[in-house]
């Protein structure tokens, strides 16, 4: 599924005033769900959750996936978008290399569709290598980290 089709069930959702719309393609399943009070008449934010058929459900997880060295592991896009190491222009980086992160850690943003979607380690371990600079677009399956577990 490409973002021209993302945008049109959004579309497709706006016209007809659902709030949820689940789609499944090519073994994969997205669904999308506004959120916010007062749903009637509002294009509030919509969250987009990406899941997949049972069989494929290894090759789309935003965990750490492939290992790097003898123990570091790569912590991957979940998602298409644009990488923000901070939560504003001005703020400092949500981490820096050698930092001590704990599972559940925001490790940065990534944008999508005006969305920003908050980007967590799903372990614990050091910062060994950041692939990605501030405001670059990643793609899914992308490395943004490289992180040594504790």
């Amino acid at each position: 599924m490409n973002i021209k089709e993302i945008k049109e069930m959004i579309n497709l959702m706006n016209e007809n005033g659902l709030v949820e719309l689940e789609i499944e393609k090519d073994g994969m399943r997205i669904r999308l769900k506004k959120t916010g009070s007062g749903m009637e008449g509002v294009s509030g934010p919509i969250v987009i959750e990406r899941e997949t058929a049972p069989s494929a459900k290894a090759s789309f997880t935003s965990e750490p996936a492939k290992e790097v060295s003898s123990k570091n592991v790569e912590i991957k896009a979940p998602m298409v978008g644009t990488f923000y190491r901070a939560p504003a222009p001005e703020a400092p980086p949500y981490i820096e290399i050698g930092q001590v992160i704990e599972a559940g850690q925001v490790l940065c943003i990534i944008e999508a569709m005006k969305l920003m979607n908050e980007i967590k380690s799903e372990i614990k371990g050091r910062i060994v290598e950041i692939l990605v600079e501030n405001a670059e677009p990643v793609e899914f399956g992308q490395s943004m980290f490289i992180v040594e577990p504790l």
